[in-house]
Parts: C-alpha cells; structure tokens; sequence
C-alpha cells in the first residue's frame, strides 16, 4: 500500500509541483488550499505525513498544525513546514506549532525527498 502524504498548499503552481515531485516517488498524495481544509482532510484522510505551507488562507500553517497535532489519534503524524516566506525565527515558530521539519522556499526535490524517507522509514512506536 502506497503511503500518504498530504500536501497543503494554497498556490496552484506549487501544488501541482509537490503532487508530481511525490507522485513520481511513489507516494499517494492528497490535496488541501487552506489551513481550515487540511484539519478536515488530516481528521478523514489520515495521511502518513503532512506537508504544510505556513502561509494559507482562513488559518495559517501553524494554526493548522497546532489543530492537527491537539488531535489524539494524529498527534504522531509528522508535519514538516514548508514555506516561500521564511523570516527570522519561523522555524523556532514551526516546531513550537508541532512542526517535525522545516524547508524554505525554494526547495531541493532531493532534500525534500531524502527527508520524506526518513522519517516514513522510521519504526512506528
């Protein structure tokens, strides 16, 4: 069974580069715009791990992930932060939110990638 990522992401561009970057390495990938979106998708969906831009519509980033990570049941499933907008102090505010890894604009496909694995790989507890 392919492992689930969801991508979160409120630029068209941006998603449609992550869906084929991920597709492409075998992953199932799911979709959300906003931040009030990707709680209702992480709740149903239930993704391996969450890929989330920090500046979305109705809720930010990190709003998101703080509602994700209060959930029981997906408090374990890995965020890693990805945002164009990266200013002094984003990732200490990404990781405060819940966020397991944080990426800035643009991103290495490779780096991204090699992340990805790793923590996927990881033994569940």
């Amino acid at each position: 069974m392919k492992r689930r990522i969801l991508v979160v992401e409120d630029q068209d561009d941006s998603r449609r580069i992550m869906r084929d970057l991920l597709a492409s390495a075998g992953y199932q990938v799911l979709e959300a715009r906003t931040g009030a979106d990707a709680v209702k998708a992480a709740e149903t969906e239930r993704p391996d791990l969450i890929l989330m831009d920090l500046q979305l519509p109705v809720i930010d980033g990190l709003e998101a992930t703080r509602r994700i990570k209060a959930i029981e049941s997906l408090r374990d499933t890995p965020v890693i932060a990805v945002t164009s907008y990266a200013l002094s102090g984003d990732n200490d505010k990404a990781m405060a939110a819940g966020c397991d890894s944080y990426f800035s604009k643009p991103v290495s496909p490779r780096t991204l990638l090699a992340k990805i694995n790793a923590i996927l790989s990881k033994p569940t507890e």
